[in-house]
């Protein structure tokens, strides 16, 4: 099946959840900068977690546009995906109403870390219907960041009942991480494009 509704169909989910996460932040009572100050720890949240759904969408982007089609198990992979992603806007709120508590910071990681195992069922997916050596195959290769990334989340799921300052480091950092952006299918897809125009011109030179 062709991959352009299901692209057009995130887009969609995913502006929709932009959208809802910026109508939590609240209107600040009174016009001076003080009054902003209350609302700071719900901002943070409405930062990390922007941060958190554009480094989504960015590699969900590359990641289909190096997938040739998809098939039913690639949909249902892919709703999966945007269950857990569609839950952020509640757990950034309610995180940032109640100052990082340590219940709140908990679950803020806990559907990170769901949105994360979501994300590698999907490639994994993805993967194995195209084949280990399909040009995503080969770009993802080992994927260190992939596989460090839930182990992060799940270190700072408890550490936020110790001190949720230690979790929400932990966060910002694995966004880090990910926020330098990923060549590995670019990459892939300007040298599988290049070899594939290579084949064609010798292919026309052996016809004349």
């Amino acid at each position: 099946m062709p991959k352009g509704r299901l692209e057009a169909f995130t887009d969609g989910v995913m502006a929709v959840i932009i959208t809802i996460m910026v109508l939590e932040l609240k209107v600040p009572e009174g016009g001076g900068l003080g009054a902003l100050q209350p609302l700071m720890p719900a901002f943070f949240t409405y930062v990390l977690s922007f941060v958190y759904l554009g480094i989504y969408w960015n590699n969900h982007h590359h990641m289909l546009h190096a997938t040739e089609r998809v098939s039913g198990a690639i949909l249902w992979a892919n709703l999966h995906l945007l269950f857990w992603l569609s839950l952020v806007p509640f757990t950034t709120g309610w995180m940032g109403e109640n100052h990082f508590s340590p219940v709140a910071t908990a679950i803020y990681g806990t559907v990170l870390l769901c949105a994360g195992v979501a994300y590698y069922i999907l490639q994994t997916t993805i993967i194995r219907a195209q084949g280990p050596h399909s040009t995503l195959g080969a770009a993802v290769g080992r994927d260190l960041k992939g596989k460090i990334s839930p182990l992060v989340y799940a270190a700072a799921i408890p550490l936020a009942f110790v001190h949720q300052a230690i979790a929400d480091v932990l966060y910002v950092t694995v966004a880090l991480i990910w926020l330098v952006p990923d060549r590995r299918i670019e990459s892939r897809v300007g040298r599988d494009a290049e070899a594939a125009k290579e084949a064609e011109t010798a292919k026309d030179a052996t016809r004349t």
